[in-house]
């Protein structure tokens, strides 16, 4: 026969036992994650940054610069080049003819472009004319816009912009537009050293053709008493 209270009494101590293993394993428990945390805490953290200089703790990537000038009178004054980058631009004076142009007259103006001191080598090409921005001019449908004829020749040494610029012997400037004045652009590129290394020379010369190109329904009277500014770009592309 089995007693009751011993029973109970083998049944208090299994249960008891029980609890001793589960708060020992609490406790082994704890102290597992109590070890992790204390390493976390203890590990160094650094960090490195570095830059790109140039040596002297500046800024060590730049880009570079690529600007052209020109300048506009006769003797190429070496004080006078200038960064014109707007319609209309450097102001070319063209020879006495030009302000009482008749059927047959021819004029003539010069400039000059090279790269700024501080610029990287390109080339130029020059563009049709259009007309110069902000310059009143009185030429009602383009009439004398259309009518005259451009040239230009150009070279990399000085040369006179006259009429013997154009004479096409051998060691003359080269001949680089020549036609309508509204349309006509360079056909040929011209390359500009680094850093104001060389000086490119152009000559434009424009005439008014005899007999007139009369446009339909009008008369040579209706060319009397105009006037035009025309303005010319040079595209520029560093090298």
């Amino acid at each position: 026969m089995v007693k009751h209270g011993t029973t109970t009494k083998v049944v208090d101590e299994g249960r008891r036992t029980q609890r001793r293993r589960k708060a020992f394993a609490l406790t082994a428990a704890g102290t597992v994650l109590g070890v992790g945390g204390v390493a976390t805490l203890a590990a160094w953290t650094d960090v490195e940054w570095v830059f790109g200089g140039d040596g002297a703790g500046g800024p060590g990537v730049s880009t570079s610069t690529f600007e052209v000038q020109q300048n506009t009178t006769a003797a190429v004054d070496a004080a006078a080049w200038t960064d014109e980058e707007d319609n209309p631009g450097g102001e070319m004076v063209f020879s006495a003819a030009a302000s009482a142009f008749t059927p047959g007259d021819t004029t003539y103006a010069p400039v000059a472009l090279r790269t700024s001191p501080t610029s990287i080598a390109g080339d130029v090409d020059l563009q049709a004319a259009v007309t110069a921005s902000g310059i009143t001019a009185t030429d009602p449908g383009g009439l004398l816009f259309d009518a005259i004829d451009v040239r230009v020749v150009t070279d990399d040494a000085a040369f006179t912009c006259d009429a013997t610029a154009f004479s096409g012997a051998p060691g003359a400037p080269t001949l680089i537009a020549d036609g309508d004045l509204g349309t006509t652009g360079g056909s040929a590129t011209q390359t500009l050293a680094a850093a104001a290394g060389s000086v490119q020379y152009y000559c434009f010369e424009l005439t008014l053709p005899d007999p007139l190109p009369l446009a339909p329904g009008t008369t040579a009277d209706d060319y009397m008493g105009r006037s035009i500014a025309p303005a010319w770009a040079f595209a520029g592309e560093s090298a």
